[in-house]
């Protein structure tokens, strides 16, 4: 999944913050590998070409269900 709707947002919760979409995007290959679901949450005028741009800009959110949290920081550790 990528950047979408979120039907029941407060069952969905941020396992993981990277900045750029390349970084955001290799993590949640590693969490479709292991099968579970994920969202990317980003201001989509924060980057240029996947590029953070200056101020503090470019930072991506990856959301897990709820119920996947512990199981997802399991497999990601520390980020």
């Amino acid at each position: 999944m990528s950047k979408s709707p979120k039907a029941h947002v407060e069952d969905w919760q941020i396992v993981y913050r990277t900045i750029g979409l390349l970084s955001a995007q290799t993590v949640q290959g590693r969490l479709q590998t292991a099968g579970i679901p994920s969202v990317l949450d980003y201001d989509g005028t924060s980057t240029v070409l996947g590029i953070p741009t200056f101020g503090g800009a470019g930072e991506v959110r990856i959301l897990v269900p709820l119920e996947r949290l512990a199981e997802a920081r399991a497999l990601l550790g520390p980020e």
